[in-house]
């Protein structure tokens, strides 16, 4: 029985290989959080120091805002961002132009291929406080402008907007797919029962994308201590730094530039280990309602 699977087995080697090598391996270099790290000596000859980084790293206050920043950003990311690609979907999804809604596709599945360099320099130059067009307008209009880049509630608003415009009509497409394989005859059956848009979107739509809905949450909660470095870097000033310094920016700065090395894992290993214990009580409460992930 096993000769049969022997082309499945030889396809499916590089991916074990490439999982060992660049997934696996690399985990060895969490020892030097509980090492004094230096580059003469290597992670290996480096002392031992236990606990110490972590003690180091919450007796410090900067450390707790920090941690704090990133649960904040990162639960409004979820909480925010999470309906709108479910949104999109259903709305494309009751698009009968073919070429209207491949035009609406194409416009909201682009801003996914921009990095955030140039989306950063599009949200800058949109709120720029002298010469953004929103402040433009409100000038002309009211005559006065708004630092929408320069205060801690607007900068959220527009850090979140921005991630929301770039990702969410790419991962429409999950749920478009989702939405694909719901049988038609229920929806023709809910028409003959005199059942509007809402009523099948309600009792039809959702039910069938629930699974897809439940994984990609459950998905979205390892991410939870993880806000993506690239676009705070991109978009943070001095003047929002109390809520724009998170663990990705702070490994980079203490890690990279100040060379802290062993502070900085031991910071990204209790960033992997939140997410982990996050992903798991998500999936045992999806199991309550049978849409476990394993």
């Amino acid at each position: 029985m096993w000769k049969q699977n022997i082309p499945l087995l030889i396809m499916l080697g590089p991916i074990i290989l490439y999982f060992l090598i660049f997934k696996y391996a690399p985990m060895f270099g969490l020892i030097v959080a509980f090492k004094d790290y230096n580059l003469i000596e290597g992670a290996i000859k480096s002392p031992w120091i236990g606990l110490r980084n972590f003690q180091l790293l919450f007796n410090n206050p900067m450390s707790i805002d920090i941690i704090r920043n990133t649960l904040l950003l990162s639960a409004l990311q979820i909480i925010v961002g999470f309906p709108f690609p479910v949104l999109m979907a259903l709305l494309l999804n009751e698009v009968r132009l073919k070429w209207f809604k491949k035009s609406i596709q194409t416009l909201v599945y682009m801003p996914h291929f921009f990095s955030w360099v140039i989306v950063g320099g599009i949200v800058l130059t949109i709120f720029s406080q002298e010469t953004g067009i929103v402040n433009v307008l409100l000038e002309r209009w009211f005559g006065y402008t708004y630092p929408f880049m320069y205060q801690e509630a607007s900068w959220i608003t527009v850090f979140l907007g921005s991630g929301i415009w770039k990702e969410a009509g790419f991962s429409a497409i999950i749920y478009l797919a989702a939405l694909a394989s719901i049988d038609p005859s229920l929806y023709e059956a809910a028409s003959m029962d005199g059942a509007g848009k809402l009523r099948k979107i309600w009792h039809i739509t959702l039910p069938g994308i629930r699974p897809t809905m439940i994984l990609l949450f459950i998905l979205a909660m390892g991410r939870v201590m993880e806000v993506g470095f690239d676009p705070i870097y991109v978009m943070q000033n001095a003047a929002v730094m109390d809520v724009a310094s998170v663990i990705s920016t702070y490994i980079y700065t203490m890690g990279i530039q100040n060379g802290q090395y062993s502070l900085t894992t031991a910071m990204g290993l209790f960033e992997s280990l939140v997410g982990l214990v996050l992903v798991v009580t998500a999936n045992q409460i999806a199991r309550r309602f049978g849409q476990e992930l394993w």
